[in-house]
């Protein structure tokens, strides 16, 4: 394997889960991981405490925005190495064909966004999502990909999904 890769994380909105996903990717995984997020809905906003959330960590937050995910399927689009679905609606649909044949795994978390309730039960919900993604992502972060194939890297993508 390399030791530089593109990501993509995916969702049906793009204003929550896969816009944490990518801001947290971004800071932890730089120089060797360039993170994007997409979805096969995007809402066209980000979400105010999908927003909090990177704040809260110190993330950047400026160009956070809501894409479709046809803007990385066209020709001259960033080579893709994994793309992670983070939300199961998304997972069931047919994907478009992603430059550079990437490999996909699924990383379900709970939709913070579906969360109805008192503005604290809204934050707890997005917390915990970023909490899970932060994690899941550490742990992308640990492997030695360079030094591992395919198989074994689909393998541990796929057990971080289930953590």
């Amino acid at each position: 394997m390399r030791e530089y890769y593109n990501v993509l994380f995916l969702c049906t909105g793009n204003s929550a889960r896969s816009i944490m996903a990518e801001a947290i990717m971004n800071r932890k995984g730089f120089p060797n991981f360039t993170a994007y997020s997409a979805g096969s809905h995007a809402t066209g906003h980000v979400h105010p405490q999908a927003l909090r959330q990177l704040e809260i960590a110190k993330l950047p937050t400026d160009g956070a925005r809501s894409k479709n995910w046809d803007e990385f399927a066209k020709p001259g689009a960033p080579e893709l190495h994994f793309v992670f679905t983070v939300c199961d609606n998304v997972a069931k649909e047919v994907c478009p064909i992603w430059p550079g044949q990437p490999m996909p795994a699924h990383w379900g978390v709970p939709d913070p966004a579906a969360v109805v309730g008192t503005p604290e039960q809204i934050e707890k919900a997005f917390r915990e999502a970023f909490m899970i993604l932060d994690r899941r992502i550490s742990l992308l972060l640990c492997l030695p990909l360079s030094s591992l194939d395919k198989l074994a890297i689909k393998r541990e993508i796929d057990r971080i999904g289930q953590q």
